[in-house]
C-alpha cells in the first residue's frame, strides 16, 4: 500500500490556525486580544457574516485559545494557541470531548438544545472550558431559542458559548443581547488577491494575475469560495493557469468583448451587438452570463462617473480601466440608468424564456434603443411644438364639449396649461416630461395599439376596437376616431384607460364627428363582403334564398377551389405494376 499523503483540498489545507492567518478581520482579532489579555472573556460570542468569511474558522481558534496549555503546559488562555499541546491538537482534528459542535440546520428542536442543557451542569473532562459551537444558529426553533435563554443568560463558568450565522436577523433578540457580536467583513480585493498569490505559490502553482483577479472577482469577498476556485483553477491549469483559463471554469465571458458589447449597444448598433453576442455564445459563453456581465459593467460605469476613484479596484485591469473611464466620460447618467433598469427586467425574461439565447438576442436588439430615446428636455420641446392650444370653452377638444363629447387624458391639458403660463418655474411640464415617457415610440402606428390590445388579451376591447374604431387621426399618445353605429358609448373612456394601464404613460383618446375611414373589420371582411354582394345576385342563390327564406350564405368557395379540394381528400390512383412474365 502506497504511504504517499492523501490529497487535501486546498480550503481545508490552507483553513487558518491561529488569528494570524485569519486574514481581512483585524477589527474583530484586536477587540479579542484585547479581552484575553485582560481576562474579560465573554460567556457566549455570536460571529456574524456572508460564507466563507471565517465564522466557524474563528470559533474553532477561540476554543484553542481558552483552552490552550502551550508546549510545556503550563500556559494560559492566549489569542496565540500554540497547536501543540493536546488541547489545541485535538481541537484542531475536531475530536476534543469538551468542544462540542452543533449543526443548527440539522438540530433544529428543543430535544437537540436540552441535551446541551443537561449536559452543562458537568464540568469539562480535560479542558479548562467546556466549549459549545453551534453553527447557523438562526435554523433553531423559536420554542429551543427559549430553552437556551435561561443557560445563555446565567451559564456555569467553566462553559462558553460560540454561535455563528449568516442570517443575524432571524436571530431573537434576546439571545443577541446575551452575547457579544462579531461582525465579520467581506474580505477585500487586494487582501484576497494576496492571500491567493501565497497559496498558489505555496503550492507552486503558476496562475496569473488577471487569473486571480477573476476569482476574486467571483468570491464576492469569500475567502473559502476564493480557495475552492483556486484549487479548480489550478487542476484546469494542469501547470500554468491563465485568465482564459479561468474565465472558461467560470462560464464568464471575455471581460474586454463584453465591454465591447457594452459599446455597441450604447452606440445603437443593433446588428454589430447581435454579431457579437453570436460569436460569443457560439465560443461557450452562456447568455445568461453575458447579460449579468452587462449589467455589472453597467453599474460599474455608473459608479466611475459618480466616483472616479472607484476605478482603482485591483480586480480590474488596466485595460478594463481606461475603457470604463472613457465611457464614464462619454455616457450621460440617463442612459446608464436605463441600461440598468432594461438589464434586470431582461435577465427575468431569459430566465424564465425556453431558448435563452432568443431571449437574449430580443434584449439586445431593445437595449440598441437606448442611446436613442430622447432626454427629458428633448421631450418638452417636442411637446411643446407639436401640442394644439388650448381649446376656449366649447371647443372641439374640449371634455365633454360640443364635438361629441370626446375623452381626453391629462397630458395635452397640462401642456397647454404651461404654454399658457400656469404652474411654477415649468414645474408641471418637467413632471409631464417624465410621465410621457419615451416608451410611446413604441407604438408608431395605430396597429401596434391593436397588437398591445391583442397581447393583453382583453377580447373585448379588441372586438369593440376592431369593429367600432373609425380611425380619423393617431401619433403616439394621441388617438382622434368617430364611433362606428355599433361602437359602444364609452369606448374612448375604456381605450384610454387600457393603453395607460398597459403601457404606464397618458394617452389622448379623442371623438370627432364626421369620419368616414372604415373600420379594421370593414377593411378586413370588404373582399368577403363583395364577394357575398355578387353571390347573392347570382340567379341560383336568389331562387334558393326564396324557396327556402331562414338560409342564409355561411360560405362563398369557387369552382376551381371546390375541385381542390376533392382532388386532395380523394384515395389516390394506383399504378399497375408491369408483370414480366405477362407477355411471355
Amino acid at each position: 500500500m502506497s504511504d504517499a499523503p492523501k490529497y487535501q483540498v486546498l480550503a481545508r489545507k490552507y483553513r487558518p490556525e491561529t488569528f494570524v492567518d485569519l486574514v481581512g478581520q483585524d477589527a474583530m482579532v484586536r477587540t479579542l486580544r484585547n479581552a484575553f489579555a485582560a481576562d474579560r472573556i465573554a460567556q457566549a460570542f455570536i460571529m456574524t457574516g456572508i460564507r466563507g468569511t471565517g465564522k466557524t474558522t474563528t470559533a474553532r481558534i477561540i476554543a484553542k485559545g481558552m483552552n490552550c496549555i502551550g508546549p510545556d503546559g503550563t500556559g494560559g488562555p492566549t489569542t496565540d494557541p500554540c497547536g501543540q499541546c493536546e488541547h489545541c491538537t485535538a481541537i484542531m482534528e475536531g475530536r476534543h470531548v469538551d468542544v462540542i459542535e452543533m449543526d443548527a440546520a440539522s438540530n433544529t428542536g428543543v430535544a437537540n438544545i436540552r441535551e446541551i442543557i443537561d449536559s452543562v451542569h458537568y464540568r469539562a473532562a480535560s479542558a479548562r472550558y467546556k466549549v459549545y459551537i453551534i453553527d447557523e444558529v438562526h435554523m433553531l426553533s423559536t420554542g429551543a431559542f427559549n430553552a437556551l435563554l435561561k443557560t445563555l443568560e446565567e451559564p456555569p463558568a467553566h462553559v462558553k458559548f460560540i454561535f455563528a450565522t449568516t442570517e443575524i436577523r432571524k436571530v431573537p433578540v434576546t439571545v443577541l443581547s446575551r452575547c457579544q457580536r462579531f461582525d465579520l467583513r467581506r474580505i477585500e480585493p487586494e487582501v484576497m488577491i494576496a492571500l491567493l498569490q501565497k497559496i498558489a505559490g505555496s503550492e507552486e502553482a503558476q496562475i496569473s494575475d488577471d487569473a486571480l483577479a477573476l476569482i476574486t472577482r467571483a468570491a464576492e469577498g469569500s475567502a473559502r469560495d476564493a480557495t475552492s476556485l483556486l484549487d479548480q483553477a489550478i487542476s484546469h491549469g494542469a501547470g500554468e493557469t491563465t485568465a482564459e483559463q479561468v474565465r472558461a471554469m467560470l462560464g464568464l465571458a471575455d471581460r474586454g468583448r463584453v465591454m465591447d458589447l457594452f459599446d455597441l449597444i450604447m452606440q445603437g448598433d443593433a446588428g454589430g451587438a447581435l454579431s457579437e453576442l453570436s460569436a460569443q455564445y457560439s465560443e461557450g459563453a452562456d447568455p445568461m452570463a453575458v447579460l449579468r456581465d452587462l449589467a455589472e459593467v453597467t453599474h460599474w460605469i455608473s459608479v466611475v462617473k459618480i466616483t472616479p476613484e472607484a476605478a482603482e479596484d485591483p480586480t480590474i485591469s488596466p485595460d478594463e480601466r481606461t475603457r470604463g473611464q472613457s465611457m464614464a466620460q462619454r455616457l450621460g447618467m440617463r442612459p446608464l440608468t436605463r441600461m440598468w433598469q432594461m438589464l434586470l427586467k431582461a435577465l427575468d425574461e431569459v430566465a424564465s424564456a425556453p431558448n435563452a439565447m432568443m431571449a437574449a438576442e430580443m434584449a439586445v436588439i431593445r437595449l440598441t434603443h437606448v442611446s436613442e430615446l430622447p432626454s427629458p428636455e428633448d421631450l418638452v420641446r417636442k411637446l411643446q411644438n407639436s401640442a394644439p392650444p388650448a381649446p376656449g370653452p366649447g371647443g372641439s377638444g374640449a371634455i365633454g364639449g360640443a364635438s361629441g363629447g370626446g375623452t381626453m387624458s391629462g397630458a395635452t391639458s397640462a401642456v397647454s396649461h404651461q404654454r399658457a403660463g400656469g404652474g411654477s418655474g415649468g414645474q408641471p411640464v418637467q413632471a409631464l416630461a417624465t410621465e410621457v415617457d419615451a416608451a410611446l415610440a413604441r407604438f408608431p402606428s395605430f396597429e401596434h395599439v391593436v397588437e398591445l390590445i391583442r397581447i393583453n388579451r382583453d377580447v373585448k376591447l379588441l372586438v369593440d376596437v376592431e369593429t367600432g374604431v373609425r380611425l380619423a387621426a393617431y401619433q403616439p399618445g394621441r388617438i382622434e376616431f368617430t364611433p362606428a353605429d355599433n361602437a359602444p358609448s364609452d369606448l374612448a373612456q375604456k381605450l384610454g384607460a387600457a393603453l395607460q394601464r398597459w403601457s404606464g404613460n397618458r394617452w389622448a383618446v379623442t371623438l370627432v364627428n364626421d369620419c368616414e375611414t372604415p373600420t379594421i373589420a370593414e377593411k378586413r371582411d370588404a373582399a368577403d363582403i363583395a364577394l357575398r354582394a355578387t353571390a347573392s345576385e347570382h340567379p341560383l342563390v336568389v331562387a334558393a334564398l326564396a324557396a327556402f327564406p331562414k338560409a342564409s350564405i355561411r360560405d362563398i368557395r369557387s369552382a376551381e377551389a371546390i375541385a381542390n379540394l376533392a382532388q386532395a381528400e380523394a384515395l389516390p390512383e394506383v399504378e399497375d405494376e408491369w408483370d414480366p412474365f405477362e407477355d411471355g
